[in-house]
């Protein structure tokens, strides 16, 4: 008589496979994905917990009926999981150097020197970030060749930062076709938007009023349901990047 086959392992440590939750990306984005992980930036978090175990104390609060378990992504014990901003963009643009440059200028050393341009790698899946502005809040960066998959992470941000390479006019089509697809979600419909024309240190054979006025970005801000603010930035020496620290800490200031 063949015995019968084990019940697989309840996941993530609960009491029975049923119990399991579906998780959402953001809880998804920490977990191994082929022996690697996918989110590559959680090692910059103080906890130093991946996502299966802060997930893990998210369920526990839940089965204490305090909060769903994605309201409590951080470690067991600090409250609700802080405010999640999206970074967006086409691949090359600089946003990995702009979040380590935002996370230079916030640093507990007070430094505002920031130096020559840390190394960078391309973006494979996603980085989170946290950073200290005022209260602690977290930048989620995607990468641009997941632009397909994009929306499956726009539930659970407050906000967007969306980057466009102003020294590269090739990427204007495919950056305002990006733009006005996350513009017109419905879960983005009351985020604050930010659009950055990154890298205007650098040459360019069209000047970025042109590049502006080609990506028509007075009718696209005219037309959006959400606040949108324009800036101009170099990842690369600093331009700007008091204008971003400024726009973040104006998203967590309280409506009332």
């Amino acid at each position: 008589m063949v015995p019968p086959k084990p019940a697989d392992p309840a996941p993530l440590g609960l009491s029975s496979p049923q119990a399991a939750l579906p998780l959402p990306p953001s809880a998804r984005a920490g977990l191994p994905l082929n022996g690697s992980w996918l989110d590559t930036g959680r090692s910059e978090r103080q906890d130093h917990q991946p996502a299966s175990a802060q997930l893990l104390c998210g369920i526990r609060q839940w089965k204490r009926g305090s909060a769903s378990p994605w309201q409590w992504a951080g470690a067991e014990g600090l409250g609700p999981a802080a405010p999640m901003y999206l970074l967006l963009g086409a691949s090359g643009v600089g946003k990995t150097l702009l979040v380590k440059r935002l996370q230079k200028l916030c640093s507990k050393d007070g430094s505002r020197e920031l130096g020559e341009p840390p190394p960078t790698l391309p973006t494979v899946g996603t980085n989170l970030t946290d950073l200290l502005i005022q209260k602690k809040i977290t930048i989620r960066e995607l990468g641009g060749c997941m632009g397909p998959i994009w929306p499956s992470y726009y539930g659970d941000c407050s906000s967007v930062l969306f980057m466009i390479d102003a020294a590269n006019p090739t990427q204007i089509s495919s950056s305002c076709i990006q733009l006005l697809s996350l513009l017109s979600a419905e879960q983005l419909a009351s985020a604050s938007v930010l659009i950055l024309f990154n890298k205007i240190d650098l040459p360019c054979y069209m000047s970025l009023v042109e590049m502006k006025s080609l990506f028509r970005i007075q009718d696209i801000i005219s037309c959006a349901n959400q606040p949108i603010t324009v800036v101009e930035t170099s990842a690369r020496d600093g331009t700007g990047l008091s204008d971003v620290l400024q726009w973040l800490r104006s998203t967590l200031k309280d409506p009332s």
